[in-house]
């Protein structure tokens, strides 16, 4: 086996925790691999850098090849998802001066309540509420417009969805450009660190089993280029493996907070790693299991039913038929290339590539090749049910 150097590009978050891990802790090296990561400051930079061949392979937003599949989000080309690089993460937060509106209303900041947050936050808001997304196509997005549709303000002259660049996160809020925000970790800390910003919400309180940001490539890449893609995936997977031993935390805080990555204090990035979190400017703090997860619960399985999810709510937004779109969308997420690349590892895969999201409400045995595996938790706030089988 050749040792490759694979450009892999990145938005500097807590949640490229894998592919950094992967290559400063020798996992990628185990498969003959240097991961030559790059980053870049937006996720419309970085899906043109994978688009034009720049990277092999990027760090990105769950939903964002699934739009490419339906004809969206301006790729120029269509990619797919080789594993889930991360489930959740991210954090609702609002600025100081609504917090305390919010906070005068009697509302608590209990941080896992996502009615009862979201009836505060649209009661103590002024029409349209402005809220600051990292892409129009993110995770970050779809669970705002489920949340809020959900509770019944999703209409235009309510809710004004914007596009802000992770890191500027804090400084829009700063600026009175935008009233709340949904990011990635470790910006919505970021902005309390700063004084400007609190958290209301984290965004497992509206799904609690989201996948949030994918391993993706090329579509033609995996067949073009199979051994290396079978690599690629195993030393993520053993990465992930690495990220969910609580051990590692502090590790793994210290080798994202270098200049090449992060460049962030590793007090901040462990918080996110940790899911204790410092959730307003005065100090108060709230703890949230599962937070981050990079590996527990077949974390990483890029099941088909969780695309399928993401094309049916773009699809249903856009006024897409949603046959069609679900079925391009089960497509990009690659279980098939996932679990051939796992053969002979201890990794324990599930039998199946769909299933019913939202349906778990704890741990749960399944189905899988060694007979060891349990899925967390996987339930959306107001107890709906996924089935993917009903495209309707």
């Amino acid at each position: 086996m050749t040792h490759t150097v694979l450009p892999v590009g990145f938005v500097p978050l807590v949640d490229a925790a894998p592919l950094i891990v992967a290559q400063e802790m020798g996992f990628a090296a185990e498969e003959k691999l240097t991961l030559d990561l790059r980053p870049a400051p937006s996720w419309s930079l970085l899906r043109d850098m994978l688009a034009f061949g720049q990277v092999d392979a990027a760090h990105m937003l769950s939903p964002l090849p699934v739009a490419t599949a339906l004809g969206m989000a301006g790729a120029g080309c269509e990619f797919s998802v080789l594993s889930v690089l991360s489930i959740n993460g991210n954090v609702i937060g609002v600025s100081t001066e609504l917090a305390a509106k919010i906070t005068d209303q009697g509302h608590g900041f209990n941080f896992d309540d996502a009615r009862a947050a979201g009836h505060a936050l649209l009661s103590a808001s002024n029409a349209p509420l402005r809220i600051g997304v990292p892409f129009p196509f993110s995770m970050h997005a779809e669970l705002l417009y489920y949340w809020l549709n959900a509770l019944g303000f999703a209409a235009p002259n309510a809710v004004d969805i914007r596009t802000v660049p992770p890191s500027l996160m804090a400084d829009a809020i700063r600026a009175g450009e935008i009233d709340a925000f949904c990011v990635g970790e470790p910006w919505g800390s970021i902005a309390v660190e700063q004084g400007v910003g609190s958290l209301l919400l984290p965004s497992q309180a509206i799904w609690s089993f989201a996948p949030e940001k994918v391993l993706a490539v090329r579509r033609d890449w995996p067949e073009e280029n199979a051994a290396l893609a079978a690599r690629l995936i195993r030393a993520i997977w053993r990465a992930g493996r690495w990220l969910a031993d609580p051990s590692s935390r502090l590790l793994a805080a210290e080798l994202m907070s270098s200049r090449r990555y992060l460049d962030l204090p590793p007090e901040i990035l462990e918080r996110a790693l940790s899911g204790n979190l410092t959730i307003t400017p005065q100090g108060r703090q709230r703890a949230v299991p599962g937070f981050l997860e990079f590996h527990n619960g077949a974390a990483g399985f890029p099941w088909r039913s969780q695309a399928q999810w993401i094309a049916q709510q773009i699809a249903s937004r856009n006024g897409f038929d949603r046959k069609t779109a679900a079925a391009a969308g089960r497509q990009v997420f690659r279980s098939d290339l996932y679990r051939e690349a796992l053969k002979g590892t201890q990794a324990d895969l599930p039998g199946a590539s769909l299933k019913f999201e939202g349906a778990l409400e704890v741990e749960t045995p399944v189905a899988s090749k060694a007979g060891t595996l349990s899925l967390l938790p996987n339930r959306f706030f107001d107890r709906q049910v996924f089935d993917p089988s009903d495209t309707s």
